[in-house]
């Protein structure tokens, strides 16, 4: 039988028996956590082992450890890390500080059980680039973008981690929050192409990734790309991306509906995932009917993103770290 088709959050900083019951009986794809979630390296791994036993099986455990802002695990047990866009200004060279950045956070994730990172970002930095994500990203250019994000993606793979590229299509365009909002990009289709979604296309091989929530309205006027099949076909045919594709959280205001419409219109436009951040349980289980049952499809890109996961390559964490702060002055 095949896992439900969803990755949820939860409440805090130890699995609680109802949420216990609830992960075995529904048996979601996966785990997602938050700061909520975070207290100690100790705690960390006691919980993502509690997580694994409670599904029966080695489910994937993802965080969101950017570096910079957008840092759930920080000091004093982790390391704190620059916004990519000001380390990749500041390092003297920005391919190799921005490598041993994300190796050494994949190396913190994998001690503590935590085998996927929602990173790297392939957006544009655009003039309108909302603040909210402007200096998560790496570059203006499409060709700095993809190298930033290719180095990235390699880190963690070496790190034992297994990356997420985001947000595909892009994001950059978008002048407001979509946590808050739903952003409209009303740009041409043909420099959509030409711009934003050159870097998606590049890394089209990066085997699982999240989708914007954001109107594309020259594509599809009616939805943003998370709940837009016209959107989805993009890109799978277009974009010619083949991985896990998962939805960015569906507790953002940029979607409409309740959570359970969210999760059903987001499974009927072609995602693989959907993502419930949140960690209420007393939505999940309806989030989780109405997601339904992971497609066949969806089974064997699951399967091949998984396959990449190894044990990491050997590191001298000291020497990378003495090496990245002297690239960063």
């Amino acid at each position: 039988m095949s896992a439900n088709a969803t990755i949820f959050g939860l409440s805090g900083l130890r699995l609680t028996e109802a949420e216990r019951t609830f992960f075995r009986n529904a048996d979601p794809w996966g785990f997602i956590l938050f700061a909520r979630n975070v207290d100690s390296p100790d705690q960390l791994r006691a919980l993502t082992a509690d997580l694994r036993d409670a599904v029966g099986r080695a489910a994937p455990i993802l965080i969101d450890q950017e570096g910079g802002r957008v840092q759930r695990m920080r000091s004093p047990h982790w390391r704190e890390y620059l916004p990519a866009l000001d380390q990749m200004t500041r390092a003297a060279d920005p391919m190799r500080a921005h490598y041993l950045r994300n190796r050494l956070i994949a190396a913190e994730l994998h001690d503590v059980g935590i085998d996927v990172n929602c990173a790297p970002l392939a957006d544009l930095v655009e003039a309108q680039t909302h603040p909210v994500l402007r200096n998560r990203l790496s570059g203006e250019t499409a060709p700095v973008v993809i190298e930033a994000a290719r180095v990235c993606a390699n880190a963690f793979v070496a790190g034992g981690v297994l990356p997420v590229l985001k947000h595909i299509p892009g994001y950059g365009r978008a002048s407001v929050d979509s946590h808050l909002s739903l952003p409209t990009v009303t740009a041409p289709r043909g420099d959509l192409e030409a711009r934003d979604f050159a870097p998606f296309r590049a890394l089209n091989d990066i085997r699982m990734g999240m989708t914007a929530h954001i109107v594309f309205s020259d594509i599809d006027a009616q939805a943003p790309a998370t709940t837009s099949a016209p959107m989805m076909r993009v890109i799978r045919d277009d974009i010619g991306f083949g991985g896990l594709i998962m939805t960015d959280d569906i507790g953002m205001e940029a979607l409409s509906g309740t959570p359970v419409e969210r999760a059903a219109a987001s499974t009927a436009a072609g995602c693989d995932i959907v993502l419930h951040c949140n960690g209420d349980l007393s939505e999940m289980p309806a989030v989780a009917k109405a997601a339904g049952p992971m497609s066949p499809a969806a089974q064997a890109r699951a399967l091949h993103a998984l396959a990449e996961r190894r044990p990491p390559q050997p590191i001298d964490i000291d020497a990378a770290v003495r090496e990245l702060e002297a690239l960063l002055g």
